[in-house]
């Protein structure tokens, strides 16, 4: 067998495998730690609609200057969240804190 046929058959067979691969996209959704519930209910409905698109979903609260004190406010508003979402999708990580935000990823239960 000529090596450039070869070489050119694994590149096709690889290339095949890639685009059959399939590709996680997540989108993300910022809250502050005194998120009014208006606009918690508005990012909610942006959730359910990314979630039930397939998409993983990362939630996080955003701590500015001394609001880091907050931190059970925050936690609180991510637990809420997820609550609220259980029909959407489940918990991947759980609420925890990395330096000034807060973040949990939450996945689609069933992908469309």
């Amino acid at each position: 067998m000529d090596y450039k046929k070869f070489v050119y058959e694994q590149k096709k067979r690889e290339k095949s495998l890639k685009s059959k691969a399939t590709k996680v996209i997540i989108k993300e959704i910022r809250f502050g730690p005194n998120t009014d519930d208006h606009d918690y209910q508005f990012k909610k409905k942006h959730a359910e609609k990314f979630l039930n698109e397939g998409a993983k979903l990362k939630a996080f609260v955003f701590f500015k200057g001394r609001s880091i004190i907050y931190k059970d406010k925050g936690e609180i508003l991510l637990l809420r969240l997820a609550q609220d979402l259980e029909d959407f999708g489940k918990v991947e990580q759980m609420p925890k804190l990395e330096g000034k935000r807060m973040t949990m990823f939450i996945s689609p239960k069933k992908v469309k």
